[in-house]
């Protein structure tokens, strides 16, 4: 009898660690998934005129919730490693630089480069920039962040300039004259080389310096514990890791409550103290963030037309690449890509979504398109779902031209208020779920959640998102997949800590990277903010969302009008 009972347990334990080996095998192909072969597509970008390394910052970057241990396909390492290599920024000086001694915008200046020759529409205008310290001595340094555009006020005319460090304290920005009259440049220092320091530095050693909460309920029983995509100590956890993706996300379990009781999700809050006072120098408004740097001479030029030539066909350009990648002309934006449609009439933009299913997925600022395109469509009427305001999942129908416009946020981490766990949704499940097909349009943005974490959190993010998307376009290959960018936004002192321009550059960049070579379509947010005249703003105003959704319809229906 005992020997019956012997052999049971023998083939009980042998059928457990069976069962353990089972699993991680298959989380082994989950994260080999990506190693195949995709025609036509280059996902990684070689940089010729990266800084070598010894010129930039090098972070010993630790361990981060399994980021640098995760296993990566040779594929897969190799391109995030030319990413982060690409990320590299000019460093100051070893050694603590003084206050005093860090970039001052007021006693900075720029100059035009021969401001008086003859200019005329398509030439390059070069602008020097020269930094100096608190006490007006000349920096030796680069590494400064600046933000360049070139603008006529009264022909709400605008375009962004391509920035080149010198790492000298000197740097040089060109500009593509885009249209006739009177053209100013304007620089602005968004932080000192010093602060970026500080920004990296809280990246890589404070990530969690936004949390989570989840509130747990069973009954009359009810718990709040905190969240993250890693948690500190040794405290039990709930192990929230999606496993189609294997995205991770977990919270410190209740005392009291099972894991399984997690009703959902929420903004924690910022965490206070994360400078020295010495650091917190560098992070003043109206001293060194977002400040104007003034000219030396003349701060604008006088741009002729270009002769024989017809000025709405030469601003056109066949490569994908060109920078600018458009202009703002009578507050219009001009891509300078592709040819664009402006929809002033709602009966245009029915016309154009008729029998259309649009998903939109991201965060707040492509819930902006959802908000815009239902109040600019008498006939899409939102229909409602319940959900928390500005939450969602939210939907809008045109009955009558057969359209269905549905918006939902992406998973965590997500700063929004309370959302449902049952609506916690990855951006690649959601697609893997799409049939897809010539109807279908899906738009996707993701960055702004993402800012205060190591930039592998990131790319992982990504790299679940575009092989989804490349899965869609095999099994759909009409189906139309655009790609909202980055924007720009007001930065004070904390906000400065948390959702600084210069991070989102960074996870702007690693996305145009690792999406490039795919068969997707981009909105330029970025640009469409930072040429606009109008002040900074996470949300950008109804102007500026109005040329985004030109933009984006115009793909849409590139051929209607």
């Amino acid at each position: 009898m005992w020997r019956d009972s012997f052999r049971l347990q023998i083939f009980c334990l042998l059928m457990a660690v069976l069962a353990v080996v089972v699993l991680v095998h298959n989380f082994f192909q989950l994260e080999h998934l990506d190693d195949y072969t995709v025609s036509g597509s280059n996902w990684i970008t070689e940089n010729n005129d990266q800084p070598s390394l010894s010129q930039t910052t090098k972070t010993t970057r630790k361990p981060y919730c399994g980021y640098e241990q995760q296993t990566l396909s040779k594929r897969e390492r190799a391109e995030q490693e030319s990413l982060l290599a690409a990320l590299q920024w000019p460093k100051p000086p070893d050694g603590k630089i003084a206050f005093l001694q860090s970039t001052d915008p007021v006693h900075s200046d720029f100059v035009i480069v021969k401001p008086s020759r003859f200019f005329k529409v398509g030439d390059q205008l070069e602008v020097v920039v020269r930094m100096r310290d608190f006490q007006g001595k000349p920096k030796q340094y680069g590494g400064d962040y600046l933000q360049a555009r070139i603008h006529s006020p009264l022909l709400k005319a605008g375009a962004i300039g391509r920035t080149v460090d010198c790492r000298n304290g000197l740097y040089k920005v060109f500009f593509t004259l885009l249209w006739p009259g009177e053209v100013k440049v304007s620089v602005t220092l968004v932080h000192p080389s010093e602060a970026v320091q500080v920004l990296l530095r809280l990246r890589e050693e404070k990530p969690d310096r936004v949390y989570f909460k989840s509130s747990f309920k069973s009954g009359r029983f009810s718990e709040t514990t905190e969240c993250n995509v890693c948690l500190p100590g040794d405290l039990p956890v709930c192990n929230f890791t999606d496993l189609y993706t294997g995205e991770p996300w977990f919270c410190y379990k209740p005392r009291k409550l099972s894991c399984s009781s997690r009703i959902s999700h929420a903004k924690g809050g910022y965490q206070k103290g994360l400078l020295t006072h010495e650091e917190s120098l560098f992070f003043q408004s109206d001293v060194n963030i977002k400040m104007p740097i003034l000219s030396n001479g003349p701060d604008s030029v006088i741009v002729k037309p270009k002769a024989f030539a017809d000025s709405s066909n030469m601003d056109r350009a066949e490569d994908p690449t060109v920078s600018p990648s458009g202009y703002y002309y009578e507050d219009l934006w001009r891509p300078r890509t592709h040819w664009i449609y402006h929809f002033n009439k709602s009966d245009d933009i029915s016309k154009c979504l008729q029998g259309k299913v649009i998903h939109l997925f991201g965060d707040s600022t492509i819930r902006q398109w959802f908000e815009y395109l239902t109040a600019a469509v008498p006939d899409l009427v939102e229909f409602n779902l319940g959900s928390p305001k500005n939450v969602g999942p939210f939907m809008s129908v045109d009955l009558k031209h057969n359209v269905l416009l549905k918006f939902r946020c992406h998973g965590p981490p997500i700063r929004f208020t309370t959302v449902f766990t049952s609506e916690l949704r990855y951006i690649a499940n959601e697609l893997n779920g799409i049939v897809g097909g010539r109807n279908t349009v899906i738009a996707i943005t993701i960055w702004s959640h993402f800012s205060t974490f190591p930039v592998e959190v990131y790319i992982r993010r990504l790299r679940n998102i575009r092989r989804a998307v490349i899965q869609l376009l095999d099994r759909s290959p009409k189906t139309l997949i655009v790609i909202r960018t980055a924007n720009v936004q007001e930065l004070g002192p904390e906000v400065s800590l948390f959702n600084s321009d210069w991070y989102s550059l960074q996870l702007d960049s690693v996305m145009r990277k690792m999406f490039s070579g795919i068969a997707v379509h981009f909105v330029d947010a970025w640009e469409m903010s930072l040429a606009h005249y109008l002040p900074h703003n996470l949300h950008p105003k109804e102007v500026i969302v109005r040329n985004q959704i030109d933009t984006f319809l115009s793909y849409v229906c590139p051929l209607q009008f």
